[in-house]
């Protein structure tokens, strides 16, 4: 494996907690794709063995809350495409019982030649090597999707990055048309907490946190943008055979709101559709 920086790094992590779940507890996510990976991590990061339960449900939590938003979201646009930003090594299309849906994963140059071989390219997934924060990949997507309603899925990527650098890119967006844009956040609590606590766990306590959400409604307002959900992170994830710590875990951050699930609608300013997390 070549030499990453720490944020294309941490796109095992995500990866691991997929497996774990998929194992042990399928009933909060299944993820076949990520199975198959299972034997192909390298040697030294599935070795390492510093993540908790709990780190490694939070990171299966996020694709299944990932799921059920695209899942909304194709269900009121059935000609809509999906474009995963900051991918990873993420399998939603692999997952996705959606058929005909073009699907869009967007990464640095290293990390998808890295994701290419080891996830071969499926007929409606196409890998684009770009900057988040560029224009780049939003103008060939529009290129393919001329009239296309999309959904940008942003999962675990944008708390690297400092909020000016989130809000240009979700401002930006309003230029292209109908986009949607789905992602977790956490707040200035939760932020603390990351860089003290979880970031260490899973062997990246150096990495560098920036981008908070108190409030969707204000983020939404300081971006010109709809607000079309706002969504506890772990309301819709089942706890059964968890362990307590773990349980308890969840609750703590869903009841001081320290994460949760954004969903925005750059191209309209109109109030929220229902305030709610889609399922």
């Amino acid at each position: 494996m070549q030499n990453m920086g720490i944020v294309e790094d941490t796109l095992f992590v995500p990866l691991l907690g997929r497996i774990y779940a998929s194992e042990r507890f399928p009933n909060i996510l299944r993820d076949d794709a990520a199975l198959s990976l299972k034997d192909r991590i390298p040697r030294d990061i599935a070795e390492r063995g510093r993540q908790t339960q709990y780190t490694l449900i939070a990171s299966a939590a996020r694709s299944a809350n990932m799921d059920r938003i695209v899942e909304g979201y194709l269900a009121r646009n059935p000609e809509g495409a999906v474009v995963q930003l900051g991918c990873g090594l993420e399998t939603a299309a692999q997952r996705s019982g959606a058929d005909g849906v073009r699907w869009y994963a967007v990464d640095l140059p290293a990390v998808i030649e890295y994701r290419r071989a080891l996830i071969p390219e499926c007929s409606r997934e196409e890998c684009i090597g770009a900057d988040a924060f560029s224009r780049e990949w939003i103008e060939l997507v529009r290129l393919r999707e001329p009239d296309s309603p999309i959904l940008v899925t942003a999962a675990g990527l944008f708390h690297y990055f400092e909020e000016g650098d989130v809000v240009r890119l979700l401002k930006t967006l309003r230029d292209y048309g109908d986009v949607e844009v789905a992602f977790d956040a956490v707040s200035r609590k939760g932020l603390a907490m990351m860089r003290a606590k979880y970031m260490r766990q899973v062997g990246h306590g150096e990495a560098r946190m920036g981008f908070c959400v108190g409030s969707a409604a204000r983020l939404a307002e300081q971006v010109g943008a709809g607000l079309v959900a706002e969504g506890k992170y772990y309301e819709s994830v089942p706890r059964a055979g968890l362990a307590a710590s773990t349980r308890a875990s969840m609750a703590l951050s869903d009841f001081l709101s320290m994460v949760k699930m954004v969903h925005l609608d750059p191209g309209s300013s109109a109030p929220g559709r229902d305030g709610v997390l889609r399922r």
